[in-house]
């Protein structure tokens, strides 16, 4: 039988590519499907790493299916010996490791549901989550316990450490997996503040199939593939993208745990000849950052990256260094992927700057606010056609003439100005041209006699002054227009980002706005 993973092209992919065939992946079916089992008790034979975790430390973990699989088997059986029923929510706050992966699997295997949360979360964010999906047990390393002292009475709290390890091993290394693909099997939180509780999106077994259209065609994933993804496991492109969807082709994946380092990134790469990655943006532009890529050889095939777009700069670097064009894939948590560059692909012309087109059988359109298509590079909101209607992304964009697609940044980061529509996304993308500018983020800010201004904030080892305020925004003027420069720049040491590794122009807007009204009281 064919499988979807033996093709490559892009012609094929529009060709043989059906939801049916998605299916033929696995070993389960519509009736019984197990997300733990898919990614990891049928690859146990296999003889091959499952995962390799670089440690911010300088160390390796490297974790084969076979220990994956007994260990979390040992973990499911725990759980049932605590009390757990199926379908009890347990929350894993856990940096990648050993651990995490296999309280994860083992939580899956049990028929419980797993919720994935960020480590650096505080008590107050911790609190939020709990109160909201309740979990009856939450894993955490040690040096949590205190932010986690403050949940519900009802939590049983677990420290996941060297003893408790220990302990499991007296469980059998086999466990009867059982769930209808219907089942839910993970809740994931959208990153957001500690402020205001993210939603959180909740995941059926059945998900691992639908999550393969960007697997195959969105990250380029294919049999005997080294597939490494920087991002956390607590948010959906490192849990879904850059763990299950490998996992589930029998690939070794790579994980990063801890205080990012690019450098530290550039070794475990290079040292264990990943050939495909898929990272932030924020990730590949520290790794240009470093200075020290060039110093390195790197097997490397296919790269892709998602979050936010990518600045000409770090695009450029990216080719000269990998040899590759990167490739963009866009989605939502809320929709999954919808555009991709089919990395891989030898038929399909990557576009510097664009999205890519549609997963095949997908059907995503620019709409204008009458809810009309918008003609070719007009901007408008993009919309996904989803169970007979038009689905909202929030994001504006437009459409060339060869159907690619181009971001145009979020619905609320657009600015207006006396009139005239701009785009932050731009707008930073141009300051990132200039040398000494190592992040950049851009926000509307009030302006009496314009309704707002733009206001760019900076991180750069060069100090602040007028000169280089000046550079800044003569650059933006040459390249764009002499409207949209910004007429206020500030340099900062460093940008606040979402756990997810965008930057966070909201934090920056909250921040104006309650500067303002300080000043103003």
């Amino acid at each position: 039988m064919t499988l979807l993973t033996d093709y490559q092209s892009y012609a094929d992919a529009q060709q043989h590519f059906s939801p049916e065939k998605l299916w033929d992946l696995f070993d389960g079916n519509r009736d019984s499907f197990n997300i733990a089992h898919e990614c990891v008790d049928r690859h146990a034979t296999s003889g091959r790493d499952a995962l390799i975790v670089a440690h911010a430390d300088g160390t390796d973990e490297i974790i084969s299916y076979a220990e994956l699989s007994a260990e979390s088997s040992r973990f499911a059986h725990f759980l049932k010996e605590q009390g757990v029923n199926r379908g009890d929510r347990v929350a894993i706050m856990l940096d990648p490791s050993k651990a995490f992966y296999v309280a994860m699997f083992g939580v899956i295997k049990h028929g419980a549901i797993a919720v994935p949360m960020f480590t650096l979360f505080g008590p107050d964010g911790i609190a939020l989550r709990v109160n909201d999906c309740k979990p009856v047990m939450l894993l955490t390393h040690a040096h949590k316990a205190q932010d986690v002292s403050g949940v519900s009475q009802s939590v049983n709290v677990q420290i996941y450490d060297a003893e408790f390890e220990r302990s499991l091993s007296g469980f059998s290394d086999t466990y009867p997996v059982q769930s209808h693909s219907n089942e839910l099997a993970v809740f994931q939180y959208t990153s957001g503040t500690t402020r205001e509780l993210p939603e959180a999106v909740k995941h059926s077994h059945r998900a691992l199939v639908t999550l393969m259209v960007a697997a195959l065609y969105g990250t380029g994933l294919r049999p005997g593939d080294r597939f490494f993804c920087p991002s956390s496991p607590a948010w959906g492109h490192g849990l879904w993208h850059g763990t299950l969807a490998p996992l589930a082709m029998g690939l070794t994946v790579g994980a990063y745990s801890g205080r990012f380092n690019p450098v530290r990134l550039i070794e475990a790469l290079s040292q264990h000849s990943f050939t495909n990655m898929s990272a932030a943006a924020t990730h590949y532009r520290m790794i240009k950052n470093s200075g020290v890529a060039s110093n390195y050889q790197y097997s490397f095939e296919k790269l892709s990256f998602t979050g936010e777009p990518i600045d000409d700069d770090t695009a450029d670097f990216i080719k000269r260094v990998f040899g590759l064009e990167v490739c963009s894939m866009y989605g939502t948590t809320e929709i999954g992927v919808v555009l991709v560059s089919y990395p891989g692909a030898p038929d399909f012309a990557v576009k510097r700057g664009s999205l890519g087109k549609p997963i095949p059988g997908g059907k995503v359109e620019v709409h204008d606010a009458k809810g009309n298509e918008c003609a070719v590079g007009d901007t408008g909101e993009m919309m996904v056609w989803r169970r007979s209607e038009w689905v909202r992304t929030k994001d504006l964009g437009r459409v060339d003439e060869e159907g690619y697609f181009y971001h145009g940044g979020r619905a609320d980061d657009v600015i207006i100005s006396a009139g005239w529509t701009m785009s932050a996304v731009e707008i930073e993308n141009v300051m990132l041209m200039h040398p000494d500018v190592l992040e950049a983020a851009a926000i509307g800010v009030p302006d009496s006699l314009r309704g707002q201004v733009v206001k760019a904030f900076i991180v750069s080892g060069r100090p602040e002054s007028a000169e280089f305020t000046a550079e800044i925004q003569d650059l933006v003027k040459r390249k764009l227009s002499q409207h949209e420069y910004p007429r206020h720049v500030a340099i900062v040491s460093e940008l606040p980002k979402t756990p997810a590794g965008k930057v966070h122009r909201k934090v920056l807007r909250e921040r104006e706005a309650q500067a303002l009204a300080a000043a103003q009281s």
